[in-house]
């Protein structure tokens, strides 16, 4: 388990390098559209990670398939642990693409989100953290 994070972490590294739109952080008053942000998200991410960004239930178990659930987006399960450079990397590629052997169903939607749209729905879902992680979140994503 230790080993597939370690490649992911070095693998998302190399991916968000790779491509030039880096204006982190992203934050809920930085002139990020929340209500598109709110719009995409239902359209894309609700379905997994429900409307109220609650995650699947019992999100830390297994689905019927044997792949990981879908974590909370709302501050009590670990995406505000992410930088924003790593988070917009994980929306526009998923978990599924850049990590061999990932155990859930995380597809990317770069095909569907522009960098602009998945900004937009960062912002959305940092509107749902309490002070405290939205600020260590920030500073996360400054020192990347």
């Amino acid at each position: 388990m230790k080993k597939i994070f370690i490649i992911f972490f070095i693998f998302i590294s190399t991916i968000s390098s790779s491509y030039s739109h880096k204006h982190y952080p992203i934050t809920v008053d930085g002139g990020f559209d929340i209500s598109s942000g709110k719009l995409l998200y239902n359209q894309n991410c609700a379905s997994c990670h429900q409307s109220n960004l609650s995650g699947a239930v019992d999100w830390k178990g297994l689905d019927k398939d044997g792949h990981r659930k879908a974590p909370p987006m709302n501050g009590t399960g670990h995406t505000w642990h992410h930088s924003d450079e790593t988070l917009h990397a994980i929306i526009k590629h998923g978990l599924a693409k850049l990590v061999k052997n990932y155990q859930g169903k995380m597809m990317g939607f770069g095909d569907k989100l522009s960098d602009k749209d998945i900004d937009n729905v960062l912002a959305y879902i940092k509107t749902y953290w309490n002070e405290e992680i939205y600020n260590y979140q920030l500073e996360l994503s400054k020192s990347n």
